[in-house]
């Protein structure tokens, strides 16, 4: 049996794993990468150098500074000072906070800022004796749909802006747009999908008004730290084109600056770091590193071309409701890792015999990409990471998510994300 043949089966093995969870989807990436070395696909440097430490540090950093700023109860304050600031209007307070969650969620990761953000937003439905479900579903897309303007919002960005050379600025200016767009067009469709039938009385909106945002906060001396570091991170992720510092030590050092700061034991904090998630990258850079070397990308991005006849326009559509599609019923990182490889065959095959400046290729396939990735996570509930942790919130609070419930909200949204997002694409890239 050739090495193209036993990639191919290691890899849909370890896919099937990953889409059913049988077993840890960390477990199910690891397994798979020592199953490409056991098997001689990879040699065991081969392995080794498959894995972008970029990417690992980066996401290390993200989480000790996100589990510093949540100890000191900041997340908690700004949902209760936004809620008083529409003086409990419902609707109001729906857009507002998932407004804000789309902000966080470009800085920090998406599933950390759902973790914050949806027990507060449940205490708030219940004070307005108000469903917490739609709360939950809005937060869960929204912190979808924001996380996709920047690099460190949502693994597959960090993925592509690491595999691509892409900077944090790049994905700011490039993506911002559209997400602004898609936000406008999401608190639209939320009004007409819930807003019609809020109705709080004026008793329980002074209810509202009566909470003390000032008891969230735990740690006002924390607190300071943390916002002076973190806003020197994010200056360092906007300075990075000109400072030539990686994202990676930037967050890093973040990290470990607050670490310091805030006395605590470091077992502490890294008793609290996404090891799953850390692990999962690792497997699956080894995973797909086996499926690039034995040629599998390079013949799926030929008949990719094929299908679309190397047309720039067909091809980023073909790729960004491909992606949609695919991030609404499997997992975005490995599919988005898979793609990668496929996406630089395919760059310089359509440079060949195309008019349109390279950079401009390259902008419409990563973006078409980022674009169909993230946001076809809000498809359904299984989707995107954000999805799940949104929906075991309300299992824990006696609310449970449905996935036929949650489908029939996130569908509509990501139909219409793609839409926008195909029409930004092709107006701004496509000339």
């Amino acid at each position: 049996m050739n090495t193209l043949v036993i990639a191919l089966i290691i890899f849909l093995v370890t896919y099937l794993f990953i889409i059913t969870e049988w077993i840890p989807a960390s477990t199910a990436a690891f397994l798979g990468g020592i199953a490409m070395v056991g098997t001689r696909v990879l040699t065991q440097e081969e392995a080794f150098h498959s894995i972008d430490l970029g990417v690992i540090f980066l996401l290390t950093g993200m989480m000790m500074i996100v589990f510093v700023m949540s100890e000191t109860g900041v997340f908690q304050w700004v949902a209760i000072k936004i809620a008083q600031l529409v003086k409990g209007e419902p609707f109001a307070l729906m857009a507002v906070l998932s407004i804000v969650t789309a902000v966080f969620s470009a800085f920090l990761d998406n599933v950390t800022t759902v973790l914050l953000i949806a027990p507060v937003s449940i205490l708030l439905a219940e004070q307005l004796e108000l469903d917490a479900v739609p709360f939950l579903i809005t937060e869960a897309i929204a912190s979808n749909i924001g996380g996709t303007a920047t690099l460190i919002g949502d693994p597959p960005n960090i993925l592509i802006g690491t595999a691509a050379h892409i900077s944090f600025n790049d994905f700011l200016i490039q993506l911002g747009p559209v997400i602004l767009l898609n936000l406008v067009f999401l608190v639209i469709t939320l009004w007409f999908l819930f807003g019609k039938n809020m109705h709080v009385s004026r008793d329980l909106k002074a209810k509202i008004m009566e909470l003390d945002s000032s008891r969230a906060i735990k740690d006002k001396k924390m607190l300071k730290f943390s916002l002076v570091v973190m806003g020197l991170v994010i200056l360092g992720f906007l300075t990075h084109p000109f400072t030539g510092l990686e994202p990676a030590v930037i967050a890093m050092t973040g990290g470990i600056i607050l670490i310091v700061l805030s006395g605590k034991h470091p077992e502490e904090i890294y008793k609290e770091a996404e090891w799953d998630t850390l692990f999962f990258f690792m497997g699956l850079f080894m995973l797909v590193d086996g499926v690039v070397k034995v040629g599998l990308l390079k013949i799926m991005a030929d008949r990719a071309l094929a299908l679309t006849g190397g047309d720039l326009g067909v091809t980023s559509m073909l790729i960004l409701w491909l992606s949609g599609i695919a991030s609404a019923v499997v997992n975005n990182i490995p599919y988005t890792a898979t793609m990668i490889p496929m996406i630089k065959e395919i760059i310089p095959q359509i440079a060949a015999h195309s008019t349109v400046p390279l950079k401009d290729i390259g902008y419409a396939l990563w973006w078409a990409l980022a674009l169909g990735a993230c946001l076809g996570g809000n498809g359904t509930l299984v989707g995107a990471s954000a999805n799940v942790v949104a929906a075991g919130i309300a299992t824990k609070s006696g609310k449970p998510i449905s996935f036929m419930r949650f489908t029939k909200y996130g569908a509509i949204i990501t139909l219409e994300s793609l839409v926008v997002s195909s029409v930004y694409i092709l107006i701004r890239y496509i000339k």
